[in-house]
């Protein structure tokens, strides 16, 4: 990086004494320009070994990342001075592609840089995810030969010294009064406990070998499983009981009492950073929770309309129980709801085209959320397809408790977590031509989220929902994001308790008690990320009202719908003024 930089003061001059002209200087500029997007590339690939496995480069699938302090603080030394070296060069002599990757990687490296005050890596747990977790990284890998396996082996030898580091880290937490929420934490001693196994063959690192290619002889087989079982037995299992003693003895009741992000050391500033990090806006949270405000009570009363089409006599409060409840909207067993949502899926898929012109390349799965963390998981998530095409994208979803997952909500999810949502989003950036690799995978929440929650409304488009259920789904899903606007800024910002906001949730979003509960616990061990969705789907509205009022009988939705994304995630500031261009060359 240091050899770049110095490459870059020198050879521009010099381009420039040679007489280079604009159309030339622009090009030597932007091939600097990637050189050094390549080369930060890289350096997120080693420094982040998961995030190399989850984009399908193995080179380093046989370590974790280094969590210790002192490789913590180098690479955040590392990124203060690739913003130094971004900042060194000349934006004015860059092409209009080369600007927005320029202004694109500036603007995450400044956000990086500005949030290093608040050493979010002390708190290196949550109820979401950390070290008791790390078996999940497997469901990214592809188990083709013996070197896969003996890969993760080497990840399973080396668990120890993660949880070791991430304990020092943790004590350095206690000491600086960075802690997470008790309430949440409550919840880790069990996803600890999912470790503790007395049969290594029930740990989950130990799912990768249950079913093992045959392209690998008997004997081999038979010698890493023995391994494996091994290396569960005498290194993961008692690192697990060391890190579950220090939890439940002297972290979990140091953990804080309050819930707000505004408790935390210098904690106005952090959820304000937050809010604006995640929205890419300017947006206070006033102005969110007052936005939010508007955007429930605007809601609510598309669900009364709904409430009368279906002649249900009662409240609303009534009726959202109702659509809780009913034995009609539940399938009884967890094969039967993954059944559902696969042809859910598949029902969508032919309908993409009404809505669009380019269909993404990357095929996409559906698969069960692991039954070690779907507990303490959200409804569903979408995991992205591997850069290089060697994984697909896969929609995840959760499958615990089927008396709590209503089919109603199955279409709306559906198009938020596959098709045309995440796995367009992600698999769109992917073809992105000529883009630099971070730029193809880059991912904005207010601009992902933003599209997934527009997506979910593209149904109307597409056919979905021609039942009234089906459309309360869709309502249910555009409330549960206003309530985030409410309740999010109402916890951190305005003093409101947990009990206070499951309570508003509740009042005003028919989904079941256990997500309203598991969701009201993702704001608050995530301050400020569940502000982006209805941030960013009023933005990509917005813009498309504009666009059909200026170009009249020259609109098409297909049209601008593959405008929003030949982007690939970018700020709303970005996709607005992409968008702007866009529709005055199309006046």
């Amino acid at each position: 990086m240091f050899r770049l930089s110095a490459f870059a003061m020198w050879v521009l001059p010099l381009f420039l004494c040679l007489g280079a002209g604009p159309a030339r200087a622009a090009d030597d500029a932007g091939a600097r320009l990637n050189a050094f997007f390549a080369a930060e590339w890289e350096r997120g690939l080693r420094e982040s070994p998961e995030s190399a496995s989850f984009d399908g480069d193995l080179r380093f699938n046989d370590r974790w990342t280094d969590l210790g302090l002192p490789a913590i603080e180098a690479r955040q030394a590392a990124d203060r001075e690739a913003l130094k070296t971004l900042l060194g060069f000349d934006r004015a002599a860059l092409s209009p592609a080369d600007q927005l990757n320029y202004d694109t990687y500036r603007w995450q490296l400044q956000q990086s840089v500005a949030r290093q005050t608040f050493r979010e890596y002390l708190q290196p747990v949550s109820h979401q995810g950390g070290v008791q977790t790390l078996d999940g990284v497997s469901e990214a890998l592809n188990f083709a030969g013996a070197k896969d396996y003996r890969d993760w082996l080497a990840r399973m030898q080396a668990v120890p010294t993660v949880i070791e580091q991430t304990t020092v880290l943790m004590r350095e937490g206690i000491k600086a009064r960075n802690l997470p929420p008790r309430v949440l934490m409550q919840r880790v001693p069990g996803q600890i406990a999912a470790q503790i196994v007395d049969d290594p063959a029930k740990s989950p690192f130990y799912r990768p070998f249950e079913t093992m290619p045959a392209s690998i002889p008997a004997a081999e087989q038979d010698a890493l499983r023995a391994e494996a079982r091994r290396t569960i037995a005498e290194r993961i299992v008692p690192a697990y009981r060391r890190f579950q003693a220090f939890f439940e003895r002297d972290y979990l009741p140091k953990t804080r009492a309050s819930i707000a992000a505004t408790a935390l050391p210098d904690g106005k500033a952090y959820y304000d950073f937050l809010a604006g990090y995640y929205t890419t806006t300017n947006l206070t949270a006033e102005q969110i929770h007052a936005i939010g405000l508007k955007e429930v009570a605007r809601i609510r009363g598309e669900m009364e309309k709904i409430k009368a089409e279906v002649g249900f006599q009662g409240s609303m409060a009534e009726f959202f129980t109702f659509l809780r409840t009913d034995p009609r909207f539940f399938e009884k067993t967890p094969e039967a709801l993954l059944e559902r949502y696969r042809a859910t899926a598949k029902r969508i898929d032919p309908e993409l085209v009404k809505v669009f012109r380019t269909i993404p390349r990357q095929p996409y799965g559906v698969r069960p959320i692991p039954d070690n963390i779907a507990p303490d998981t959200t409804t569903a998530y979408y995991q992205q397809g591997a850069s290089d095409g060697s994984r697909a994208g896969f929609y995840y979803v959760n499958l615990y408790k089927p008396e709590t997952r209503p089919t109603w909500e199955m279409i709306p999810l559906t198009l938020h977590e596959s098709v045309p949502g995440h796995h367009f989003q992600f698999a769109r950036g992917l073809e992105l031509p000529d883009a630099p690799m971070f730029r193809r995978t880059a991912y904005f929440v207010a601009y992902g989220e933003g599209w997934g929650l527009y997506a979910e409304q593209l149904g109307y488009e597409m056919g979905l929902y021609q039942d009234p259920y089906d459309r309360m789904g869709q309502l249910a899903y555009e409330m549960w994001r206003a309530v985030r606007l409410v309740v999010d800024t109402g916890m951190h910002a305005k003093g409101w308790t947990r009990e206070q906001a499951i309570a508003y949730f509740k009042d005003n979003s028919p989904k079941t008690d256990q997500d309203i509960v598991n969701e009201i616990d993702r704001y608050i061990g995530t301050p400020g990320q569940a502000l982006a969705y209805k941030i960013g789907q009023l933005k990509i509205s917005e813009l498309r009202a504009k666009a059909a009022r200026e170009l009249g009988p020259k609109f098409d939705l297909r049209d601008y719908n593959d405008a929003v994304l030949e982007t690939g995630s970018v700020p709303l500031e970005t996709l607005e003024k992409h968008i702007d261009a866009w529709i005055d060359a199309r006046r």
